[in-house]
């Protein structure tokens, strides 16, 4: 039987996908200004919805903004979790943006107890600063720490380089050693994670002008 064109149609996306990284739309994310940190670098980052789109690409990017009882929500109405958590163990570079890095976890206390992707143990907590003068959500301008020697995402960049947090929400991983990087807000909290092919950020390296680019520039390089 003789097929339309639109039928060839997502074939050819994914085959064009394969060398690309993907960066995942569920409705939740500033996904444009991802896009075009990326092509700025010289990266063609595409816009992906779908699960196949997902198993093809070779770098991922979970971005995320909003609460994450309605990301999870999304994720489900698309049939994206399974998906996300099968890419995740894959092998394949993966990288999660501020929300994008709490969905990671198992859980969340935002609103109702609710679960999250389960990808890395740990919960997500709201911030409860002891000074008032410390306003929620955190938002501006922070210093990092380093807590993982020679980890690919900061290569080139010096620890307390500057990045920018816009959250009211940050995660308590189980386990110490997935922690990449630390911030104060009225004491230390996860900035960043890293476990084997998984990154994520806290902060927005989007939005963190040189350096943000530079851990960009080294996920595309992974």
């Amino acid at each position: 039987m003789r097929r339309t064109r639109n039928e060839y149609t997502p074939l050819a996306s994914l085959a064009i996908l394969a060398c690309m990284i993907a960066i995942v739309d569920y409705r939740m994310g500033n996904l444009r200004s991802v896009q075009k940190a990326l092509a700025q670098l010289g990266h063609d980052a595409q816009i992906v919805r779908t699960p196949d789109e997902i198993d093809a690409a070779t770098r991922l990017i979970l971005p995320g903004v909003g609460a994450f009882g309605d990301a999870m929500a999304h994720l489900a109405e698309q049939e994206l979790i399974e998906p996300i958590r099968a890419y995740a163990a894959s092998g394949k570079p993966f990288l999660g943006i501020c929300l994008g890095l709490q969905l990671l976890f198992e859980s969340s206390c935002e609103g109702e107890m609710t679960d999250g992707l389960g990808i890395l143990p740990g919960r997500v907590v709201h911030f409860e600063p002891a000074d008032p003068s410390l306003k929620v959500p955190h938002m501006g301008w922070n210093a990092l720490r380093f807590e993982q020697a020679d980890n690919p995402l900061f290569v080139g960049l010096e620890d307390g380089c500057f990045c920018y947090f816009v959250h009211a929400y940050y995660a308590e991983p189980t386990e110490p050693a997935d922690t990449a990087a630390t911030a104060e807000y009225d004491g230390p909290f996860c900035a960043s994670v890293h476990r084997d092919n998984v990154w994520a950020t806290q902060f927005h390296p989007e939005k963190s002008q040189r350096v943000g680019l530079r851990m960009l520039q080294n996920f595309a390089a992974l």
